[in-house]
């Protein structure tokens, strides 16, 4: 082999050399890019679950504390009519009593 053919197989070898060190480099590039997109999708995906999980516990609270509330009500309001029973019952009574305090 002359010394032109070995030049001409070096220059060749190093023009191989480059491109596949560009086609590397670009692969890297869109390797990256592509991880950078999938962890972006990760962490909206990993936020929308966790407001999902949070909304849904918020309701669950609510929902428990509407039930409580409302048996308290229902505790409160019957009492409630227990007082207006017993003040109906007793108003006759009272009546009487403060008139026979004014009669004497």
């Amino acid at each position: 082999m002359s010394r032109a053919d070995v030049l001409r197989t070096i220059r060749d070898a190093e023009a191989d050399a480059r491109a596949s060190a560009s086609k590397a480099e670009s692969d890297a590039s869109n390797i990256l890019t592509e991880a950078r997109v999938n962890a972006a999708e990760t962490v909206t995906e990993g936020r929308a679950k966790a407001q999902a999980d949070a909304q849904q516990k918020i309701d669950d609270a609510r929902a428990k504390a509407q039930k409580e509330a409302d048996k308290v009500s229902k505790s409160g309001n019957k009492a409630i009519d227990k007082i207006h029973s017993n003040g109906e019952e007793n108003r006759s009574k009272a009546v009487d009593i403060v008139l026979g305090k004014f009669r004497a």
